[in-house]
């Protein structure tokens, strides 16, 4: 008689209540290490906090207090980043040369988009 391996199952989370001083607290903690609003939420989440159960959201609350990182804008400016740091190194990648081009006026649309310098 062969015996089936029992798959343990991950623990659910013990989830905090925090009042919403505290909570506002952490996320602006959370920030000053340059992370967006999304991230910050995964990372609470993973604490066992739900930002569910509070009345701000946290893009509202970086936002007041100006420390409010575009995702968007973010994610395409290191993607910039890494190809001009690429093309660099191989100046004979002509693709490449493209793809920095493509990705800056990308930026440059963004950066109209929202109203950014």
């Amino acid at each position: 008689m062969v015996r089936k391996k029992v798959q343990e199952k991950e623990k659910p989370v013990k989830t905090e209540r925090l009042s919403q001083a505290e909570f506002e607290k952490r996320v602006l903690n959370l920030a000053e290490k340059e992370i967006t609003a999304e991230k910050i939420g995964e990372k609470l989440k993973k604490d066992g906090i739900h930002p569910k159960e509070y009345n701000k959201k946290i893009s509202k609350i970086l936002k007041e207090k100006d420390k409010h990182i575009n995702p968007d804008l973010k994610n395409v400016e290191a993607k910039l980043e890494r190809i001009k740091k690429h093309y660099e190194k191989n100046k004979q990648d002509k693709r490449a040369m493209r793809e920095k081009d493509r990705v800056f006026a990308q930026l440059r649309k963004l950066k109209k988009y929202f109203r950014v310098d």
